[in-house]
């Protein structure tokens, strides 16, 4: 899900100048015989199938918790699920998933059925983490970078039909950089009965202050605040959005409409009751890097764009988009029968061991345990639809979009729960 903010605003502008691409090796380096290591009791053995691995990237801040305690320097808690095998699809020359095959002797396979049956030809695993982000992999017409989630998927189900079983599996973000392969990931699911999760790890992590929408409460307002790249940071603040005003009367009944708009028409918006300013005001004096607290917000934040989200069954949903001003995600809103504005940080650990991460495999790990997803995963089908409409309203200058197939209803099971303490802070280039 999210790697902390500075860092992956280095590391992007280094794949993107392709510093650090060697050529893109096979990656056939599996061992037969550590395939054939048993689980301890009470283990679970999981796959992780990723687009790339290497140090900080979201394979390393959920993969490497596996082998390397969840703190990621071998003095914390030893988790429960076992990392029995590796499909790493590009190797940069930063990869690090070579030196965790050989130092922990997880065999990396040439593709995704052997990783899935450990090379024995029948599925041979108890959950699988398919791990898209990071990468060179090209960008849709709206922009959407194209990671092969639908591909990864596809094979996934190739070994569970042929072994007429199927095992847990999570997505990390969102389910697909487009509605139709995300709609088809999401009904193979159900087809098959698999147990899936995805999303974001702003939906489980620590909230400052530790407050949430109060449950079946008639909701006047919502906004969400967001920077960073626009569609990657994006999905985090919808997830965020959806997190909350999933809990209103009614729970979760879809989405009607979505639009994007960008620059003065934001200010516009505000005039004409799109949103609250108040609400965006809010948000900034829980923000741990505030930039300019005593000036209006509209007066600081020089490239707006709004993600405007028309609930089936309300209430105003936004989400504003303050570029790199703010490094942080918050929230506010309002209640029909109360007029005081309440509004939270989602807190993520801006450092190793980047210790969100563990909360969000927290939620993982229960699935793989149970068979039972954390969350709903309609959540984030919701989310994932909505980007993408957003993107392409973005791309058509600001259309407003109908969206009919996002009328996705779910009763959310899961309740926000304050974390326990993160450990402490460590450096970004340190273990």
């Amino acid at each position: 899900m999210l790697t902390a903010p500075s860092h992956i605003r280095k590391a992007a502008a280094v794949w993107a100048a392709g510093l650090t691409i060697a050529a893109l090796a096979p990656a056939g380096l599996a061992r037969a015989a550590d395939a054939a290591t048993p689980a301890a009791a009470g283990e679970k053995r999981v796959a992780a199938i990723v687009t790339a691995y290497f140090h900080n990237s979201h394979a390393d801040s959920l993969v490497s918790r596996l082998v390397q305690t969840d703190t990621l320097d071998f003095k914390g808690r030893q988790r429960a699920l076992k990392l029995a095998s590796l499909y790493v699809d590009q190797v940069p020359q930063n990869d690090m998933s070579r030196k965790i095959a050989a130092d922990y002797k997880i065999p990396i396979y040439p593709n995704i059925a052997d990783a899935l049956t450990l090379g024995t030809g029948k599925l041979a695993v108890d959950g699988v983490l398919l791990i898209a982000e990071h990468g060179v992999y090209p960008a849709s017409a709206t922009g959407q970078i194209q990671y092969p989630k639908r591909r990864f998927f596809e094979e996934i189900v190739k070994v569970f039909e042929a072994s007429q079983r199927v095992v847990p599996v999570y997505i990390d973000k969102h389910l697909a950089d487009n509605w139709e392969d995300a709609k088809w990931i999401y009904d193979t699911a159900v087809r098959l009965k698999i147990p899936l999760m995805a999303g974001s790890s702003l939906r489980p992590t620590w909230r400052r202050p530790a407050i949430d929408v109060r449950a079946d409460a008639r909701l006047d307002e919502i906004l969400c605040l967001n920077y960073g790249p626009l569609e990657t940071y994006g999905f985090h603040a919808l997830e965020a959005l959806d997190t909350l005003a999933a809990r209103r009367a009614g729970g979760q009944t879809g989405i009607r409409s979505v639009q994007c708009l960008s620059g003065p028409a934001v200010w516009e918006a505000a005039k004409n009751g799109v949103f609250s300013l108040e609400l965006a005001q809010a948000t900034i004096p829980h923000l741990p890097r505030p930039v300019l607290v005593d000036k209006p917000i509209e007066q600081i934040v020089k490239e707006p764009v709004l993600f405007v989200i028309e609930y089936d069954n309300g209430p105003r949903a936004c989400v504003l988009h303050v570029g790199e001003l703010y490094a942080d995600w918050a929230a506010a809103w309002r209640y029909k029968d109360d007029p005081r504005v309440y509004s939270t940080l989602f807190w993520t650990q801006d450092a190793r061991p980047m210790a969100h991460f563990g909360i969000l495999l927290d939620g993982i790990e229960s699935m793989i345990e149970s068979g039972k997803p954390a969350w709903p995963v309609e959540g984030t089908l919701l989310t994932t639809g909505a980007l993408n409409a957003l993107m392409i309203s973005r791309k058509e200058g600001g259309r407003k979009i109908d969206t009919p197939q996002l009328r996705i209803k779910y009763t959310p099971t899961w309740v926000w729960k304050e974390p326990p303490p993160p450990p402490p802070d460590r450096p970004f280039g340190e273990q």
